[in-house]
Parts: C-alpha cells; structure tokens; sequence
C-alpha cells in the first residue's frame, strides 16, 4: 500500500491567528512534520490556532490522537484551537470515535477565524 506525503502549510493572519492546512494521509507514517507544526505553533501562543483538514485523503487513530493532543495542549494554556473544513474521511473518524463531541468545528477556514471576532 502507497501511503501519500503529508504536506504541511502554515500561515498567519493579521489578526495573530495561525492556521495550520494539512493535505494527504495523516497517519502514524505521515504525521511527523503535522506534530511540529502544531507543536511550534503551539509554542508561539497565537491568538487561535486552526487546522484546516479539507485536503486530508486519510486519517488514522495515531492522527486522531494527534488532534487530540494538540486540543489538549492548547486548552492547558488557554488558546483557542478548532478544526476547520473537515474531509469525509476526518469527519467520519470524529463521528465514528465520538471524537467529534470535544473540538470545536467549524465548516470553513474563514468562519473557524471570524469565530470569536
């Protein structure tokens, strides 16, 4: 079984949010750059942090605990952290774990950012 790259693109906003766009299979594989990324990010304490997951192909549970680490780590320091756009694939893990009922999601980059304006 091929196992796609996992591109990682991180960009910030004028308002001090971060986002953070995931493409391709996030798995126990894949997931190394997308757990720096968060994890320099999370360092950086923006005002929020958003993983836009629109482009991820696969997610297994190790991406999932992944997210949830991450969620973890951000409320232990108070920073907003929500999901955006998710895939069918993300968003079936989320609903099939029930891992969908402790994050914030929002449908669109945009309205995860415009969400406490």
């Amino acid at each position: 079984m091929r196992v796609a790259p996992l591109a990682v693109e991180v960009r910030h906003t004028p308002e001090n949010a971060a986002v953070c766009t995931l493409s391709g299979d996030l798995d126990i594989e894949t997931l190394q750059p997308a757990r720096e990324a968060l994890d320099r990010l999370l360092a950086q304490r923006p005002r929020a942090l958003v993983v836009d997951l629109e482009r991820v192909d696969f997610c297994d549970s190790s991406g999932l605990n992944l997210l949830l680490q991450t969620r973890m780590a951000a409320a232990d320091t108070e920073l907003s952290f929500r999901l955006a756009a998710l895939s069918g694939p993300v968003r079936h893990l989320l609903e099939l774990t029930g891992a969908k009922a402790v994050f914030t999601i929002h449908d669109t980059v945009g309205a995860a950012l415009d969400a406490d304006r």
